[in-house]
């Protein structure tokens, strides 16, 4: 059976040799025209002259364009604040202002930096501080949401502590930038191949630029070279320039950026500033606690409210709060419109709590794992206890395994052995210290937008037994096709060998959800197994009648069709099926069921499950330069009854890593006129092969999802990023390891080799600024 085995990727091959397909590998027509945007150099303020002769006379151009010639050309996923050019004011250094069209990519690079833009410069409001200062929001005022008198619990606990973290901001940094090509069709009809997570969106914004309805325009995307979020809105840009361009020249158009241009134009994942307060007992159990988070989202809605939400949602990771109150802040800055990213959200709240945890366990000079496991919720299938079950958002938590998987990786990883053991290590290591933490992660999936929760699927099976599949998930080298093949020669009980997938296009499923929130595989997966699951039963009717059998009686396995004693190939029956005028094409629909969301009173069962998943880090830190090492990762995930183990783990692996780079070395950094400085990799630092940990140890923690999902499996898109909190935990530990107790090291992120020093130096009493002392 193909369900659950340990396959590799589909284009596993392709991609090591080369041979995989991207956007700017697409074979182009005779006359392809190629696009680049002149942007804006200073980050707010009223454009006074636009001066292009420069620009239209450079070799190869063809045309320029501006917001006069293409009118508004929203881009927005959301709040329709986003004009494809800016239109006479711009809003962060870095916007899009004219657009050339030329005869090659370098032509159209090399002319864009030729206009002349004259500003009036307006005060640029960069910084979270500005931001509250100016009053400048998203929302009339900070969403809020509460549980019980947290005032009151927190001034009758025992112990109390405050503090802050400042968390940064991630560049996506997907190895295919961003590219699109739009191809003219007759009667004005448009197509358009891209790299996006949400090609029913490019529709929509291609045909609402164009003046068409979405049937004139028509998008595939077979894959992409990386999303991570970065490619559910960001692309509407260039597929739109495209688009305009393509008519305005009845030519075809191609847009790629260049990776500079991409960091300085596309959203990063939302830099948040957290504030607690927290009342607790001896044992490290929460009674009380307040979060305020701050999130920095730049010029444009884009996508900030629901991750805002998102973020208020993972507020307790995984920890029951008795009495708890959530505020957040959605403030607007010139930079660029931030947007969705791995975990959307999840991540920034769920750092907020692991920091409390932390700073608990310090103040009382206990194990954090302790602490942690003080705070869980209550275990599925505990009926009492002194922990809750219940989220401040008032959904139940009935499948949480978290305890018994700690147990389990704190026994396989060796944790209170090596404990003791780096303890004794560090009194004895004046310059070298070691440190350790321990940490959970309770993901919710599905989209907190409920209706979003929808998948359709196409299947068709040819008179030769072949089976061409289609679906509204995209591929961006997660493995999402190749899981969904695995469902399909399930349900026929054929080898893989029989089962194509094609480009995802919105010609063959239409109003498709973008690929992400992690329900790649639990939406498009349940569809594409009804629709096969349809054809199934119309060749099973056609040879139960043949043979005067009942049609539960036929069965499809290995690549045969048995029924009454007749044995055919599946060809053979497919054959048969099609003589007999029935239908072998069938269409799938799935829609997640149970969930029902009110974010504005921040009540409900916003998801269908959690995924969990558990890790224990091992850092070294050199306490004369700052510079550090990942030592050891032992990694406990939840992927529920995994449709391919080897897919998930190797998600696992990446997010991780990707995860413990946003919280370290990964520093964006904006100067005081909003000019992004580290906009390359010689500057802006992901991890390479020496950054991931010594020794990597991943397992898959055996149990099946409680709920009816795709063969009972769990999302692993993002649940695993928030595994690497725990490097930002146990660099906290590290450096604690360098004074007598009395000061927490309070480590912003990304804890960078300069933060990891001066908070050693802070430890020593050569005291620089500092949060949560």
């Amino acid at each position: 059976m193909s369900v659950h085995e340990a396959l590799p990727h589909d284009a596993a091959a392709l991609h090591v040799t080369g041979a995989a397909r991207y956007v700017d590998d697409i074979p182009v027509p005779a006359g392809t025209l190629h696009l680049a945007f002149g942007l804006s150099t200073v980050a707010h303020g009223t454009i006074t002259e636009t001066d292009l002769a420069a620009v239209r006379a450079a070799p190869g151009v063809v045309t320029v364009l501006t917001a006069a010639d293409i009118g508004e050309a929203d881009c927005s996923p959301s709040n329709h604040d986003e004009p494809l050019l800016a239109t006479g004011e711009v809003q962060y250094l870095g916007q899009p202002v004219f657009l050339v069209v030329a005869e090659s990519h370098l032509a159209a690079r090399r002319a864009a930096r030729l206009g002349r833009i004259g500003y009036a410069e307006r005060p640029a409001i960069l910084t979270i501080d500005e931001a509250l200062a100016d009053g400048s929001r998203f929302e009339e005022g900070p969403r809020i949401w509460a549980r019980g008198d947290t005032a009151a619990a927190i001034a009758a606990a025992p112990h109390l502590v405050e503090g802050r973290i400042e968390i940064g901001a991630q560049e996506h940094f997907y190895l295919e930038g961003q590219a699109a090509l739009a191809l003219p069709q007759e009667g004005g009809d448009m197509v358009i191949a891209c790299s996006s997570q949400h090609p029913t969106e490019i529709q929509h914004k291609v045909a609402e630029a164009l003046g068409l309805p979405m049937h004139a325009v028509r998008v595939e995307v077979r894959r992409m070279g990386g999303g991570f979020g970065g490619k559910e809105s960001q692309g509407n840009h260039l597929a739109v320039a495209c688009a305009l361009a393509a008519r305005a020249t009845g030519r075809p158009c191609k847009m790629r950026y260049d990776r500079d241009d991409d960091f300085l134009i596309t959203g990063k994942r939302h830099d948040f500033r957290i504030d607690y307060r927290v009342g607790f007992d001896a044992a490290g159990r929460i009674l009380g606690i307040e979060f305020t988070q701050y999130a920095r989202c730049g010029w444009a809605m884009d996508l900030s409210l629901p991750v805002a939400d998102r973020a208020m949602l993972h507020a307790d990771n995984a920890y029951f709060l008795p009495a708890v109150r959530i505020e957040s802040h959605r403030l607007r800055t010139n930079t660029q419109s931030a947007t969705a990213f791995r975990g959307f959200g999840g991540p920034q709240g769920m750092v907020g709590i692991e920091r409390v945890m932390d700073h608990v366990a310090h103040a009382l000079g206990r194990d954090p794992m302790e602490v942690r496991r003080a705070n869980y919720y209550a275990e599925a299938g505990d009926a009492g206890g002194a922990r809750g079950r219940v989220t401040p958002y008032g959904q139940d938590v009935e499948d949480f395994v978290l305890g018994a998987m700690t147990d389990r990786l704190a026994e396989s990883s060796g944790y209170a052995a090596r404990r003791a053991a780096i303890a004794d290590w560090n009194r004895q290591s004046p310059v070298l210290k070691r440190g350790i933490a321990l940490t959970p992660v309770k993901f919710g999936i599905s989209f907190t937008l409920t209706h979003l929760n929808q998948a359709g699927a196409l299947v068709h099976v040819y008179q030769d037994g072949s089976i061409h599949l289609n679906h509204g998930g995209t591929e961006m080298g997660q493995g999402l096709f190749q899981k969904v093949a695995q469902v399909a020669a399930g349900v026929f009980g054929v080898g893989l060998e029989a089962v194509k997938i094609t480009a995802t296009d919105t010609g063959k499923v239409p109003n498709t959800s973008a690929t992400a929130a992690s329900s790649g595989s639990d939406l498009n997966g349940m569809a594409v197994k009804a629709a096969c699951e349809t054809i199934r039963a119309r060749m099973a009717g056609v040879l139960a009648e043949r043979h005067q059998a009942e049609v539960a009686s036929v069965q499809f396995a290995e690549g045969r069709v048995r029924v009454a004693g007749a044995d055919y190939s599946f060809a053979e029956a497919a054959a048969l099926t099609w003589q007999a005028r029935v239908s072998l094409s069938a269409t799938g629909f799935y829609r997640t069921p149970k969930l029902e969301w009110d974010r504005i009173r921040g009540q409900g069962r916003p998801f269908f499950y959690f995924a969990y998943g558990v890790v224990c880090s091992e850092v070294v830190i050199d306490t004369l330069s700052g510079e550090y090492r990942i030592l050891r990762a032992d990694i406990l995930h939840d992927c529920g009854a995994s449709l391919n183990p080897a897919l998930d783990i190797g998600q696992i692996e990446g997010g991780y890593v990707q995860g413990a780079g946003w919280l370290t070395t990964e520093e964006l950094v904006w100067d005081d006129r909003g000019r992004l400085r580290t906009h390359a990799p010689s500057t802006y630092k992901i991890p390479a092969m020496g950054d991931r940990p010594r020794r990597f140890d991943v397992a898959l923690w055996d149990g099946r999802n409680r709920e009816e999902t795709i063969h009972r499996s769990k999302a692993v898109g993002e649940p695993p990023f928030m595994l690497g909190i725990s490097v930002l935990m146990a660099l906290s530990d590290a450096v604690a390891a360098c004074g007598d107790g009395s000061v927490y090291p309070a480590l912003d992120a990304p804890a960078t080799a300069e933060r990891v020093l001066a908070a050693v130096e802070r430890q020593r009493g050569r005291t620089r600024g500092q949060h949560g002392d």
